[in-house]
């Protein structure tokens, strides 16, 4: 409807907003194989699972997003170095605010699913509709404007100034789903160390690691126990000390733990 309404009125800037909200369309399509693909289950090949397969088509809509500024910055050059006038109806108004009463509504359920379903692919298309309805309402109030003869440049320069939202958005996806491909750490180790010592028979812990996204977190460490301790014991104490990070944490959480006896000099080493 955007760009429908963006060629028919000459508007550089609807035409921006137009492209914005066919890669949130796009995005979707994108969103919804990757959601198919990271929901198979773990197998012999695959064995932590497919929950990546999500955060590479997150980072798919970065690309998308970058493709589209680019298309738009060309189309705003072009209409500063040849201005057209523009024919804006007041039907041009109407369908414009359409789409953002309904961009508006589904930023918030998109959000709030997002949130609850621990989704990273929800919670960044959101970031990108969000984007959308503050760009829209730029666009609504720029036509106005030019309704009221405002020099006809402002048209390209609230396009160019679209480019700059979109690729803000497009650097925070970047920046989120970089940490779950790099491995970042997706927990507090000062956290996991109180709650592993609030475990009556953990002595000591070290070597803290963790990586994971929004829908899984991998933790793994090394807990010192008494050197008495039976195996029966230390699997019960595993057990107890998974239960306790679980109780912690709203998103799935897989905890290894390697036991070691422990000693003065064992824990002068790790400075513990």
């Amino acid at each position: 409807m955007k760009m429908v309404v963006g060629y028919l009125s000459h508007s550089t800037s609807v035409m921006a907003d137009g492209f914005h909200s066919l890669s949130d369309g796009s995005s979707n399509i994108v969103g919804l194989i990757g959601i198919a693909l990271a929901s198979r289950p773990a197998n012999e090949e695959y064995p932590y699972g497919h929950s990546k397969y999500e955060t590479l088509t997150t980072l798919g809509i970065a690309v998308i997003l970058l493709f589209v500024s680019y298309q738009i910055i060309i189309a705003a050059i072009s209409k500063f170095m040849h201005p057209v006038p523009l024919v804006i109806e007041p039907l041009t108004l109407i369908l414009m605010s359409i789409t953002l009463v309904i961009n508006i509504w589904v930023v918030w359920y998109e959000k709030g699913q997002g949130k609850a379903l621990h989704s990273d692919i929800l919670t960044a298309d959101a970031m990108h509709t969000k984007s959308d309805v503050i760009v829209t309402i730029g666009v609504i109030l720029t036509l106005i404007a030019l309704k009221f003869n405002l020099p006809l440049w402002i048209d390209p320069l609230v396009s160019l100034i679209v480019v700059g939202f979109i690729l803000h958005e497009a650097y925070e996806i970047f920046e989120e789903v970089s940490g779950t491909l790099l491995d970042k750490a997706a927990t507090n180790s000062k956290q996991i160390t109180e709650i592993v010592l609030s475990v009556d028979g953990a002595l000591a812990v070290h070597n803290i690691r963790s990586r994971g996204n929004l829908s899984i977190i991998y933790i793994d460490m090394h807990v010192m126990v008494e050197a008495a301790m039976s195996i029966e014991e230390g699997h019960d104490l595993c057990h107890r000390i998974e239960n306790a990070i679980r109780l912690e944490y709203t998103t799935e959480v897989q905890v290894i733990i390697h036991l070691e006896p422990y000693t003065l000099e064992r824990a002068n080493r790790h400075k513990i």
